[in-house]
This record gives C-alpha cells, structure tokens and sequence, in this order.
C-alpha cells in the first residue's frame, strides 16, 4: 500500500507520498517517476518520502515551504528523529537514488553524491503535520501498469507534438512555396510589360540649362 498525502504549501498543490512499510519502499525505488524526489532522514531509519514535482518546478529549487512539509512528513515517520529536534533530511532526485543486490531492504545509495541536499527541521511541528493528515489516502498501487499507462501517456503527448511540429513545418514550406510563386510570376508580368514602357532620354546639363533660357 502506498500513502498519499497533498501539501498545500505550493501552489497549486502537490502530491507527496511514501511506502507503508520498507517492502513498499521498495517497489517506490523503482517505480518512482522522473519527476520525483526522495526524502530522508540523514543517518537515521525513516519512512521513504517522495515528492512529485508539478511541471516547471526543478529539484534545486523546491519552495521552502514545500521542503517544510516533506521535511515534517519524514520526521514524523522516522522511529528515532520523530522524538529528536535539530535533524537533518536529505533529499534528490530518484533517479540518483543507487541500489545494489548486497543492499538490505529498504536501503539505497546515490549515484553522485553531489546531487544531495540537506535541509535542517529543529523541531516537530504538529500544525503542518495534522493538516498533512488530513489529506492522506491509502491506496493499492499496481507499480507496473502504472509505468507502461505513464509510458503510454508520454508516447502520445511526444506524437502529438511531433505531429503538430510536422504540420507546422509543412505549412511554413508550402507559403514559402507560395511566396516564391508569387514573386516569380511578379518578374514575369514586369518581363511582359517591358515593351511598353516608355523611358525619356537623360538630358544633359547644357540641355536641361536652355530649357529654362
């Protein structure tokens, strides 16, 4: 079962979720989407706490009030740094999170370090932590066939998009095409009409002076 829970620190808000037991948090290791971003509780057993970045919103730039929520979230369900104050939680992106056969359940590593930031919580806050809470949702997840639906979705966004590139450069040829026409028949219609333009000869200086004599 995963658990699902909305924080309304963003806006519009976003959906932060975790596994209920570190077997589920396995299954998240290596579901979890390319948007999302995992949270722990540095040096500490806690519950694999996951955010899912609305469109637009890059990892290291995570409102404050939003690292706030996931940070209370995962302190709230870590055994040991719920009953402590001044913990550190650190947070990337899931797809450093590195994990090996020797690993026990539940445990990761990172692929580049350098890809892992901290943030400080002193203290337990109960306001943000029951208003989380409240919105919580437990549902059975069918990892899988959320991938090949998440796949699926993308594929057809990336075909219409494709799609729509194809016609737009389609069009663009086709009035450059018309454009090109059009200027081509313009020189004909001038090549046409040469004949009958009548052009008066240059007058010299001497003559332009005795036309006014």
């Amino acid at each position: 079962m995963v658990l699902f829970f909305t924080s309304t620190a963003n806006d519009p808000p976003v959906v932060v979720y975790m596994g209920r037991d570190k077997v589920e948090n396995e299954d998240l290791i290596k579901y979890a989407w390319p948007e999302d971003v995992w949270f722990h509780v540095d040096k500490l057993s806690s519950a694999h706490v996951y955010l899912r970045m609305p469109e637009g919103m890059g990892w290291e730039s995570i409102p404050e009030a939003l690292l706030t929520d996931c940070g209370q979230l995962v302190k709230a369900n870590s055994i040991e740094g719920n009953k402590k104050d001044n913990i550190t939680i650190i947070y990337t992106p899931a797809e450093n999170l590195k994990k090996t056969g020797d690993m026990a359940i539940g445990q990761v590593s990172f692929h580049n370090d350098k890809k892992v930031k901290r943030v400080y919580i002193a203290k337990r806050e109960n306001v943000i932590v029951n208003r989380l809470n409240k919105t919580k949702v437990q549902k059975q997840v069918d990892h899988e066939e959320e991938k090949i639906e998440r796949v699926r979705n993308e594929n057809a966004v990336k075909r219409a998009a494709a799609a729509a590139k194809k016609k737009a450069d389609f069009d663009l040829a086709r009035a450059r095409e018309a454009e090109k026409a059009a200027r081509s028949y313009d020189a004909l219609f001038t090549e046409e009409h040469d004949d009958k333009v009548v052009v008066a000869p240059k007058k010299s200086v001497r003559e332009l002076e005795e036309d006014f004599m």
